[in-house]
């Protein structure tokens, strides 16, 4: 039976011959990978995979209507469905948002501040750090944002495939004025997205979100339509010199390096010790993603057998799975270091765009909850740092526990790492639960590649696992046990507020039944969703994604039993609400 045949039911379900609009070509596209993975290495289902791609970059390339949902910027940027959010003239237009705003920012100082501009003239002359990570089409919306800049005049530093930490720290070594990340982080292969970050490097504050998203629904309103020839970044080179193309993970290691008297981290030293040791295996899963192409090269090169990067193919369809740091996705690395003779194992899986990682020593899964406070300990007792710690209000107590017994300042603010922005300069680390860390001297951004380095460096330092070195702070500070979940929702916006308010009825003093036993709660905090903490320490929190239509709920307990009946707590209060 030949491809075509196989397939052709697939296809006419999915599309309607000669229109964009009612066919779903990344649905067509999910269902022929599944297909694939069913079927093992027989690969039979490749051709029409590649042929339902084509299909989807005639969309990304002819859709002039409007994008299918609204854009809104939400924590981590814009993301939406390849084809029908997120295409050339989309794209384009939310790159001319930002240029507008470049221009209104010449008249109002405040706007200019959160630029970090003095005018436009100077915007334009440092230019933007532009890259993507691996989703299908980002070479040609690349291109589409080089070419709108460079006509506007503005100086582009085209990085090409890397990661988001890796372009942040481009536009701190470049003096940039910004960067455009193209990159959804870790949605699955259907969503594309894009990131803009300031001139600080880190995610920009909610009013210049704000303004990109009112200047979007502008010019949708005024039927705006790109003056782009379509062609490729050759051809953009070509035509516009200030597009210049650089080495941006270069970069990334000379700011590591100018600032190792700030967080202590060695990169050059770490990895010659590493390469030295005989009794130490690293693994690094990549899922598919942009830092496929950086890990080797971070190990300069390391040709040793106790450096293994997994899933380094390029795959837009990551395989047909969700590529995020999951315990799902982990198991290839667990698997692996089970099998190593070494004594010392450290495994990490990183998301496609590189802001998030997860860690494992092959027995133990080690999420940002419990690493985020191991880099803190790390940091001021190893390298002797001092200075508070910032974590994100949903993350683990764990942290709080060791900042308190060091008699240092905590700084907790809601989700989203924009919100570290007041304490960059004193907080040696700061951290969300979502698998994302930075540390004092680095970028204002997650990024996944400081974690391993850190991770190395504990390693090295203590000639511990990580699993070890947990419970080694745990038994000092206390253990925690935190977990997290997640339910799509229909309803979004006021009407979603609306009915989460209804969890306004637990309020300080009541009661809660949570594995058949009643708890008080005794403290309620709302600077993000609503965390409510109970008499024994214990926690759960609801609140909205900014970026997925979910509602996410977070929780931790104090003892490993009781996380199973704090999520079914958490799950039962949404079903009263009515989203369930």
């Amino acid at each position: 039976m030949t491809t075509p045949d196989i397939s052709a039911d697939l296809f006419a379900r999915y599309t309607v011959a000669g229109d964009h609009a009612r066919s779903d070509y990344t649905g067509l596209i999910k269902a022929l990978v599944e297909k694939n993975r069913q079927d093992g290495t027989k690969n039979i289902w490749q051709p029409a995979i590649a042929a339902a791609y084509e299909l989807l970059l005639r969309e990304i390339r002819e859709n002039h209507n409007d994008p299918a949902q609204a854009v809104s910027f939400g924590t981590s940027g814009w993301r939406g469905k390849l084809g029908k959010d997120i295409y050339v003239r989309s794209v384009a237009l939310v790159t001319e948002a930002i240029l507008q705003m470049y221009s209104e920012a010449e008249a109002d100082p405040d706007l200019r501040r959160l630029l970090g501009m003095h005018n436009l003239a100077e915007a334009r002359q440092r230019g933007c750090v532009l890259g993507f990570d691996n989703r299908f089409a980002g070479p040609l919306l690349a291109a589409t944002v080089a070419q709108t800049l460079a006509k506007n005049g503005f100086t582009v530093h085209y990085a090409g495939e890397s990661t988001t930490g890796v372009l942040s720290a481009a536009v701190i070594e470049l003096g940039a004025a910004f960067s455009i990340n193209l990159t959804p982080s870790h949605n699955p292969l259907e969503y594309g997205g894009y990131k803009f970050n300031a001139a600080d490097a880190g995610p920009a504050a909610t009013q210049v979100t704000e303004r990109i998203t009112e200047g979007a629904a502008r010019l949708l309103a005024e039927g705006f339509m790109p003056d782009l020839e379509p062609v490729g970044l050759a051809e953009v080179m070509a035509a516009f010199p200030q597009v210049r193309q650089f080495d941006a993970l270069a970069l990334w290691k000379k700011l590591v390096r100018d600032n190792g008297s700030r967080h202590g981290l060695d990169l050059d030293r770490a990895i010659a010790a590493f390469s030295l040791r005989k009794d130490m295996v690293v693994a690094v899963d990549s899922v598919h993603g942009a830092s496929r192409l950086h890990i080797r090269k971070l190990f300069g090169n390391c040709q040793s057998p106790t450096l293994i990067v997994l899933r380094d193919s390029a795959d837009v369809t990551f395989g047909g799975v969700a590529p995020e740091p999951s315990t799902a996705n982990m198991r290839q690395v667990v698997q692996l270091l089970r099998e190593r003779p070494e004594p010392l194992k450290l495994g990490a899986i990183i998301d496609p765009d590189g802001d998030r990682i997860r860690f494992t020593d092959g027995t133990k899964e080690i999420g940002m909850n419990q690493f985020g406070a191991m880099a803190y300990h790390f940091l001021h007792e190893h390298k002797k740092k001092k200075g508070l710690v910032a974590k994100t209000v949903a993350t683990s107590n764990l942290a709080n526990s060791i900042a308190a017994a060091f008699g240092e300042e905590l700084f907790e603010p809601p989700v989203g790492f924009k919100n570290f922005k007041p304490v960059i300069d004193r907080a040696l680390v700061f951290f969300e639960e979502s698998d994302g860390i930075s540390v004092t001297g680095h970028t204002p951004e997650k990024d996944a590649y400081i974690g391993l380095l850190l991770a190395l460096e504990m390693m090295l330092a203590t000639s511990m696992n990580l699993g070890d070195y947990l419970a080694a702070i745990e038994k000092e500070f206390g253990a925690f046990y935190p977990e997290r979940d997640g339910v799509e929702v229909s309803i979004k916006g006021e009407q979603l507020l609306s009915q989460l308010a209804g969890l306004e009825k637990y309020g300080p003093g009541s009661m809660v039944m949570v594995g058949g036993e009643s708890r008080r709660i005794s403290q309620v905090i709302t600077s993000d969703g609503r965390k409510m903490v109970f008499e024994d320490g214990s926690w759960l929190m609801i609140r909205p994604s900014g970026t997925e239509p979910k509602v996410r709920f977070y929780v931790e307990s104090r003892d490993s039993a009781g996380t199973k009946d704090l999520v079914a707590t958490a799950k039962s209060m949404l079903a009263e609400t009515g989203i369930l």
